[in-house]
């Protein structure tokens, strides 16, 4: 983990243990390039493919130290985890889910 990802992630151990976690499974997808910005932590090969970010606090309860997965799909993706999809060009779907502890995300 770099010094930035640690900084972005505000050393919470509930969030550096879920990004370790997105973090590998990453890795197990081939090779990738993160880059951590203001607002999120986004992996490209050479597209960006997902990221992780903080969930807003507007108009929702997010448990604490949750992070919010967003991933790219050439299809929409059902699932009870996934708490928005949206189809911003013609085939690419972009996913949102909620992640509160490392492991939850890979069940499926």
């Amino acid at each position: 983990m770099t010094a930035e990802a640690l900084a972005f992630l505000g050393a919470q151990p509930e969030r550096t243990a879920i990004f370790e976690a997105v973090e590998a499974a990453v890795a197990e997808l081939g090779e990738s390039a993160m880059e951590v910005k203001r607002s999120q932590i986004s992996w490209k090969a050479p597209r960006l493919f997902a990221a992780l970010s903080l969930p807003l606090r507007v108009g929702r309860h997010w448990p604490e130290g949750a992070l919010v997965l967003t991933f790219g799909l050439g299809r929409r993706l059902e699932h009870p985890r996934i708490f928005q999809a949206a189809e911003p060009y013609p085939g690419r779907w972009t996913h949102h889910v909620v992640l509160t502890c490392p492991g939850t995300w890979t069940e499926r």
